[in-house]
């Protein structure tokens, strides 16, 4: 063996033993490169040696020279009896489960409380009550909005779900926040119908089936074995099936979806424009959540469909665009002359306790239960309200159903911020206390523009008492 190959060989084993576990070799001679050698060097052996000890071995004082030993790599009378070594910050996972250091989730430095000049801590949670204030404005125009929704919330289950940019990842806070999704939703809409559709391995698969009861759909949202993410998902295949599973509804009702898409691409087994087409015809619309990126299909199918798309900066930002569907959005407007609105038959049923009645089978289920309520036209008994009967297919609500969805029709008014320049004393209507020196008029007019609490004193809207709002 010549010079050359001895040195290649050499800066070969120096890099390989750099950091990990090396046997007892010595690099005096080319005769010691025999075969039997560089398998004992490639060989790791039973030595546990940390980089950081091998880091203080291999140096420029010690010539890059390893002095070890066959006695399981070190020599105990030559080791010191007690020596530190400072931690070193890797980029490797630790073995107590820790996340990778770019996993790691960013401290909000700015988030934390702070006192101001005076030491007080009212600033800082006068700006938590403004941050808080800000998302629930809203728009109280009074508008035609339908509030009879049938709703689809698509879920993606692709691979692309299981990255981590979202803590825990995207799939588990995705679950998590379509949870609060179904209970806000039916919250606020509770004569409407909701269904959730899944999409992996470029299929589409219906997850729960339409229906107004929230338990239903936490029952689907929970089963984790349905949840596992695997290939790509199919934009196509899943509006279909949303489009399929509104074909049989009336025309009063809106139709609505919205897509958490977590992915770049989408496997569709046909021309994806060809379902935009049909969607436009039902009248129904689209809306997506982007988690990645923004994507140019996901932009056109909810421009072509009069929804919305967006994508999300963070995890708060991500709820703000989900929750955002949660109020019915305004009728869209249609090539028909006629502009009256179809009224719509409703029913207020007699329900049935455990006392009054014995059981009997349900319309619904064919199920033996107590309980129950009786449609007011054919008498037949339903499991739970708002629904459509069964047998004659009359919407069954009840009164406080019906006046929760139509306060989306006349909006209460936002509270409004008053300045300091009033002529009544500046005292709160409620409890008559008298509220700290505001800012003045100027300053509250130029945050009024971002919707910021400023002097936490406030006006009705409708009449002319000062009010303190309830949050």
């Amino acid at each position: 063996m010549d010079s050359l190959d001895l040195c290649i060989i050499g800066f070969g084993i120096g890099r390989f033993n750099q950091g990990k576990p090396r046997s007892s070799i010595k690099l005096t001679d080319s005769k010691d490169f025999s075969s039997d050698n560089w398998v004992q060097v490639m060989a790791r052996s039973d030595d546990t040696e940390s980089e950081a000890d091998l880091d203080s071995d291999w140096g420029p004082e010690t010539g890059g020279k390893h002095e070890t030993s066959k006695s399981n790599g070190r020599n105990p009378a030559k080791q010191p009896q007690s020596k530190k070594h400072k931690k070193k910050a890797t980029a490797y996972a630790s073995k107590d489960g820790a996340s990778y250091a770019w996993e790691e989730e960013y401290k909000r430095s700015w988030d934390v409380l702070r006192e101001d000049d005076s030491g007080s801590l009212e600033s800082a949670v006068n700006q938590l009550i403004a941050n808080q204030r800000r998302r629930i404005i809203r728009d109280t125009s009074s508008i035609q909005r339908g509030i009879i929704r049938h709703f689809c919330l698509i879920i993606d289950l692709s691979l692309a779900m299981t990255d981590r940019d979202l803590r825990p990842n995207r799939l588990e806070l995705t679950l998590t926040y379509a949870k609060e999704f179904v209970t806000e939703f039916f919250d606020q809409n509770p004569i409407s119908q909701l269904c959730i559709l899944i999409t992996k391995d470029a299929f589409a698969e219906k997850l729960s089936d339409l229906s107004g009861n929230p338990v239903d759909h936490h029952r689907a949202l929970n089963n984790k074995a349905r949840l596992t993410p695997s290939g790509e998902p199919s934009l196509q295949n899943a509006l279909e099936m949303a489009r399929a599973s509104f074909s049989h509804l009336p025309l009063h009702g809106s139709r609505e979806a919205l897509v958490i898409f977590g992915s770049l691409t989408t496997c569709d087994p046909d021309d994806i424009n060809k379902t935009i087409a049909n969607l436009e015809a039902d009248r129904m619309r689209v809306s997506i959540v982007g988690l990645a990126a923004e994507v140019r299909i996901c932009k056109e199918i909810c421009r072509r469909t009069q929804g919305k798309y967006g994508v999300i900066l963070n995890e708060h930002h991500f709820k703000d665009l989900l929750f955002e569907s949660i109020t019915p959005p305004p009728t869209a407007k249609t090539t028909n002359q006629q502009s009256g609105a179809d009224l719509i038959q409703m029913g207020f049923p007699n329900k049935l306790s455990n006392i009054q009645t014995s059981e009997t089978f349900c319309a619904c289920h064919s199920k033996l239960k107590s309980t129950g309520f009786i449609c007011p036209r054919c008498n037949s008994k339903n499991c739970e309200i708002p629904t459509d009967c069964v047998v004659c297919g009359l919407t069954i609500v009840s009164s406080p159903h019906l006046a929760r969805s139509y306060r989306h029709l006349f909006p209460v008014g936002n509270w409004v911020e008053q300045a300091t320049n009033r002529s009544n004393p500046f005292t709160c209507f409620g409890c008559d206390k008298r509220f700290q020196l505001p800012p003045s008029a100027n300053s509250i007019n130029n945050n009024n523009e971002n919707n910021l609490s400023i002097s936490s004193a406030y006006s009705c809207g409708r009449f002319i008492e000062k009010c303190k709002p309830p949050w």
